[in-house]
Order: C-alpha cells, then structure tokens, then sequence
C-alpha cells in the first residue's frame, strides 16, 4: 500500500512511455524529462501509447516500488496536455482515473482549497 498523505504530489508523464523500462529507466525518465527528484517521496505515473497499461514510480525513504496496472479491456482516459513534461493530478483524480473515469468529461466543484 502507497501512502498518499496531502504533501504527496502526484505527476502524470505527458505523452507515452515505454513500459519495458523498469526502476532506473523510469527514474531517469522523472529526473531528465520531468524534471523533478524521482526520491522526492511523490508519485510519478506513467502510460503506454495504447494507455492500457501504466505503471507507478514511488519512493517511500527505503526503496522504490513499482507499481503496474495492465487492463484487460478498454484504456485509461489519460488527459491531454500540450506540454512536455508532468501534469499534477490530486489523489481524488488519480482515483477516479484508475477507477475509469474520463477527468476532462468531469468538473471540480469550485470549494476553496488551500494553496499549495
């Protein structure tokens, strides 16, 4: 289980991603084209071109695990961005996301958040 407490940032990687790279491919992916710390302790997300499968950077102070996800049917709705780089999803939308919900189909509600 991934602890994901609200200092835990999450970022999904625009664009496809090869999935055959595995700790220190993906880490080298979040330090050189994300551009952020792959032992920061944040979540880092990443999908194939066909989005039916992604797979989940963390670091918990001890190791890395990975986490992957392949589905049987269907793809992810991974939301489109024009730049290059990381996209900052909250863990709300990381849910509904691999629950299979479509993020640009849905709206936030306009509560007041706190900024980060």
């Amino acid at each position: 289980m991934i602890p994901l407490s609200p200092a835990t940032r999450i970022y999904l990687a625009a664009g496809p991603t090869d999935l055959r790279k595995s700790f220190e491919g993906l880490s080298d992916l979040v330090a050189h084209q994300l551009k952020e710390d792959p032992l920061s302790g944040h979540l880092y997300v990443f999908a194939n071109r066909r989005k039916n499968r992604i797979k989940l950077l963390y670091f918990d102070g001890t190791g890395t695990w990975i986490c992957a996800k392949r589905l049987s049917r269907g793809c992810f709705a991974w939301p489109r961005t024009q730049e290059m780089g990381a996209l900052r999803i909250l863990a709300e939308e990381l849910t509904l996301l691999l629950s299979g919900i479509d993020l640009e189909a849905t709206a936030q509600r306009p509560w007041w958040r706190k900024a980060a």
